[in-house]
């Protein structure tokens, strides 16, 4: 598909009327171009955001970038719940700029009050993602993009392809601690909903997308029927055995023939890298880099991570 860069300008710029009109000055824009720094942990990534609430991914949407021969497919980097593309992705984005990729990331699914993102139902949140996809198509002339889709993100991305009409735009999908079959959150999910209108509360407190992540919902039975990948993508999907959004951690992978599933602990066994630091760990990165980049893939340097670490810095930054 090609075209000018208008139509990636056009939506910068009606992303950013919308936010000016909303009722909140705090609304992220859907694909955010300040400039911001590399984090080092998913912690201070978080704490910036909070106060750069249209902080770009470092080497992230830049309208300029041409995809090369060699990486001719721009990769969209998806964000999961109550996040947005900086706090969720200040590591990997440089990593994939330095690599050679055009790299953009996407703000979604954003509450009423404009305050959180991931918040909205996926399937609307699906559809921002299939208007960014071809924008960025008609902008940079690339015949395909790549998504990486993170904790929800993934689902979001997910759900474009499979049902949006996105194996027509989509050469790789990955996806980190991806909530493929949902989660019980050690128990919780199905207390919750064994309590009527248990599921409606969780949908209000944390958007109804969180809500439809939850093991067994008919939004995940309607995504899974008649198989959890479309033909045409090449599906891997990164997991990590002790998961404390998604139990069991085998909800993580995909069960269709052909699709590519990767357990940290089967590559790296002392990396007991947890679900919130899951896009800052770098055995995790180097393996989706792999799934996006097979030809330059290579072993990653398997780092020690001890079980819990950094899980309590994350859950008191984004409170």
């Amino acid at each position: 598909m090609r075209g000018s860069r208008q139509s990636l300008i056009t939506l910068v710029i009606a992303a950013a009327a919308v936010a000016i009109a909303a009722p909140t000055a705090q609304a992220t824009p859907l694909m955010p171009i300040a400039a911001a720094p590399e984090q080092p942990d998913h912690a201070d990534a978080i704490r910036y955001a909070a106060t750069n609430r249209d902080a770009a991914p470092p080497g992230s949407n830049v309208m300029s970038c041409t995809p090369t021969a060699e990486h001719p497919d721009p990769v969209i980097l998806v964000h999961g719940t109550d996040s947005t593309a900086y706090s969720d992705w200040a590591a990997f984005s440089p990593i994939l700029r330095a690599a050679g990729f055009c790299v953009f990331a996407i703000n979604y699914g954003a509450s009423p009050d404009g305050t959180s993102n991931g918040y909205g139902a996926i399937e609307d949140s699906a559809a921002q993602l299939k208007s960014m996809a071809e924008s960025i198509l008609d902008t940079t002339g690339a015949a395909a993009v790549d998504v990486v889709g993170y904790s929800q993100g993934a689902a979001v991305a997910r759900y474009f392809v499979n049902r949006l009409g996105g194996n027509a735009m989509v050469r790789r999908w990955v996806g980190i601690a991806s909530p493929t079959y949902g989660g019980t959150m050690y128990g919780a999910t199905p207390v919750v909903q064994a309590v009527p209108g248990a599921t409606s509360l969780v949908a209000g407190e944390f958007g109804p997308g969180l809500a439809q992540l939850m093991a067994g919902s008919d939004f995940l039975d309607r995504l899974n029927a008649g198989g959890d990948t479309v033909p045409g993508v090449e599906y891997t999907s990164i997991a990590t055995r002790v998961d404390e959004v998604i139990q069991p951690y085998t909800n993580a992978l995909l069960r269709d023939p052909g699709a590519q599933n990767i357990v940290v602990q089967d590559v790296c066994p002392d990396t007991e890298v947890a679900h919130f630091t899951f896009t800052y760990d770098p055995t995790a990165l180097r393996l989706a880099l792999n799934a996006l980049d097979p030809a330059n893939a290579r072993p990653p340097t398997c780092v020690p991570v001890p079980l819990g670490s950094g899980i309590l810095d994350v859950v008191l930054a984004s409170n």
